[in-house]
């Protein structure tokens, strides 16, 4: 891995069983009852909504490993969000600068940070913001690994690159989140 690879994100299917505690109060404090319809989702209850089953990689991710090359490392975004779950699979010295603007978080996102008053930084930390999974792959085989994703059904989105880190902060950002 090296700086200038590209970090490649899988949309997840909704929170991912991550940020309950917070979803919780955020419910409490809006006297929504859980049967009550999803203020951002209709047709759905709002239990329904915030319990939508975790997605599961493992399929799609595998059959790509089989056949492509250039994939250097996945990473599911879980508790812990995009700060403390990417440097988990980088080298000392490398970090990875996202591009908000490239994430389109679904609307439970925009929901929860808009009634709960949760501010980026928090929301960065707590949830996936609509990236279920990250892929870092080789810059010249980007184009590639894109276009296997996407011959398999998936909805693969360039979001960011490997940077040089130093000591500095792990995961930086640039652009907005828009809900």
């Amino acid at each position: 891995m090296k700086a200038g690879d590209v970090v490649l994100g899988l949309p997840s299917s909704g929170l991912h069983s991550n940020g309950f505690s917070l979803v919780r109060r955020i419910v409490a404090q809006t006297g929504l009852a859980w049967s009550d319809p999803a203020p951002f989702e209709p047709g759905r209850t709002l239990a329904e909504a915030l319990l939508t089953p975790t997605r599961i990689y493992v399929k799609p991710v595998l059959d790509i490993l089989k056949r492509t090359n250039g994939i250097l490392a996945l990473a599911h975004v879980t508790g812990g969000g995009f700060p403390d779950n990417l440097p988990r699979v980088l080298p000392e010295g490398l970090g990875i600068s996202l591009d908000l603007s490239r994430l389109r978080p679904p609307p439970v996102f925009g929901w929860l940070a808009s009634t709960g008053g949760v501010a980026t930084p928090e929301m960065l930390r707590t949830f996936n913001c609509g990236i279920g999974l990250i892929a870092v792959v080789q810059a010249d085989r980007a184009g590639d690994i894109t276009a296997a994703f996407a011959a398999a059904g998936e909805a693969v989105t360039a979001i960011g690159h490997v940077v040089e880190a130093g000591s500095g902060p792990r995961v930086t950002y640039q652009g907005s989140l828009r809900f």
